[in-house]
Order: structure tokens, then sequence, then C-alpha cells
């Protein structure tokens, strides 16, 4: 299975906004990939900004795969990438 950018970031909203208490609409993400650090995003919430790094990421997705789809995937099942558009793939 795979997922493409809008349903990450779903998916990083959805984790952030249970996280910090708010809505997932109070919640902004912009997915990124650096060299250095591999993928990241940086999220806003309420006007504060913070980066996640890509096991951040994966737990994000791991919980959206079970919430959304009812699937219980492992990170070790999880692949980022990117070219023009950034997605998981999902190994079942």
């Amino acid at each position: 299975m795979r997922i493409y950018t809008d349903e990450i970031i779903n998916a990083v909203c959805l984790h952030i906004a249970e996280r910090k208490g708010v809505t997932p609409n109070d919640v902004e993400a912009q997915l990124s990939y650096e060299e250095e650090y591999g993928f990241t995003a940086e999220v806003w919430v309420q006007g504060r900004s913070q980066y996640l790094v890509e096991a951040n990421l994966l737990e994000a997705i791991e919980q959206y795969m079970f919430k959304q789809y009812n699937m219980r995937v492992f990170r070790s099942q999880i692949t980022i990438d990117a070219d023009e558009e950034f997605w998981a793939d999902i190994e079942e």
C-alpha cells in the first residue's frame, strides 16, 4: 500500500493534534527532505513551530494507518521516499 503527501500530512496533523490537545485544523505541517537530516516536518501549532524527525513521521503514519485503515503496521514496514511528491510505502 502507498500513501502520498496529503495523507502523510494528515497523519502528522492528527498525531500532533492528539498529543497537543488541539483540533487537527489547528495544526499545519510541511514535509521536507534534507541530506543531513533525512525526512523531516516543520509543524505549527498555535503560532509555535517545532521540527519532527523521521522517527516522529513514522510514528504518525503508524498511528494513522491503525486509526484510518484499521491496519496494524510497524515502523519497520514503512518506507518514506520522495521525488516531486512525498510518499510512504507500507508493507502488508
